[in-house]
């Protein structure tokens, strides 16, 4: 016993050390710890992976209070003018806004500009605003693997307002749908002809409607307000049971019109989002969401570790460069050299 107590030390002391930093420490301090926990779950090391489960482990308790708000779009919408906005207005409301930006991932290089902080300037050096940009690493939907852990350091860390800024993939964004309280989709007075603007696969995920940008054309923004909330009420009336129309106790997406860039409406998206927050608490719609959102991201995780030592048996590994080239050749159907590699993994 005694010969395994310093084994234990050195995992648990530095966990435990980071914890109570990301927890109560000082601003500064605060920060630091949060950017190396975060830094740490995203880690693809298997020692940094089970440091990352216990320091989650240990900060579980201490999240879930916080409103997770998810903002998508399509490229110069104006997303960060948007959250930056936004940010700044709220914590002149008196709350801490944490933003996970996610930028695209180059295919060629791997890399990531991630320009987010620099086009929020003055949100991302405001002592209550925290900013984490991540690369997407070629995820769908635009959502780094990791954004769900690095929201519930945030929450620990006090943040009570949680954005995660996901690509303008078009109709991709089912991940951060799952993992948001409400989704907000942002739209351009001008964005091309009816259907661009009404796509059912994104609509149907939108909670919140946003034409931006509306002081350019704010004919066209009017349009494109009456167009999208026609079709979100046929969608309510034929789609999405969540939607129905008919029933006043649950939320039914709304459109709105802003200018981020003067800060012109952001205080009517705050109040849509409060009243939306307000009516999903009290119908049990956001309590079972997020139930939800557990579940499902334990499948996901379940998912990503049996692919990993899928490709990490030694059985497998040893047949799969033979059998892949066997596929490119066109002399081993693809389901059947699925099926085969599958049978040495069992």
């Amino acid at each position: 016993m005694p010969a395994s107590r310093p084994t234990t030390s050195v995992r648990s002391e530095p966990v435990e050390g980071l914890a109570s930093h990301v927890l109560s420490g000082a601003p500064m301090a605060q920060r630091r710890a949060m950017a190396k926990a975060i830094t740490l779950l995203e880690s693809t090391r298997a020692d940094h992976r089970a440091l990352g489960d216990e320091l989650l482990t240990a900060l579980l308790p201490h999240t879930g209070q916080s409103f997770r708000l998810g903002i998508s779009g399509v490229p110069g919408v104006g997303k960060s003018t948007f959250i930056e906005s936004l940010g700044l207005y709220l914590i002149g409301l008196g709350h801490r806004v944490a933003v996970l930006t996610i930028d695209p991932s180059s295919t060629v290089s791997g890399g990531s500009i991630l320009g987010d902080k620099t086009r929020m300037e003055h949100l991302s050096v405001h002592e209550r605003a925290y900013i984490r940009p991540s690369p997407s690493s070629g995820t769908l939907g635009g959502v780094a693997e990791k954004t769900r852990e690095a929201m519930l350091v945030c929450e620990a860390a006090g943040y009570d307002v949680v954005i995660v800024e996901t690509v303008g993939v078009g109709q991709s964004e089912t991940a951060v749908a799952n993992m948001t309280d409400m989704f907000v989709l942002l739209q351009l007075p001008n964005a091309g002809d009816d259907l661009q603007a009404i796509k059912k696969g994104v609509m149907e995920l939108a909670d919140l409607v946003v034409i931006n940008k509306a002081d350019l054309d704010p004919d066209a923004a009017t349009r494109a307000r009456a167009q999208i909330t026609s079709s979100l009420r046929l969608l309510g009336l034929h789609g999405h049971p969540e939607h129905a129309h008919h029933d006043e106790s649950i939320w039914h997406p709304q459109v709105i019109q802003i200018s981020a860039l003067h800060k012109q409406g952001v205080d009517h998206f705050w109040d849509a989002v409060t009243q939306f927050r307000g009516l999903q608490t009290a119908n049990g719609h956001l309590a079972a969401r997020r139930q939800g959102q557990a579940r499902a991201w334990m499948w996901e995780r379940i998912e990503a570790g049996l692919k990993q030592r899928f490709r990490d048996h030694p059985a497998v590994r040893a047949q799969l460069d033979a059998v892949t080239q066997a596929v490119l050749a066109g002399t081993l159907p693809a389901s059947t050299a699925a099926r085969q590699l599958l049978e040495l993994f069992d």
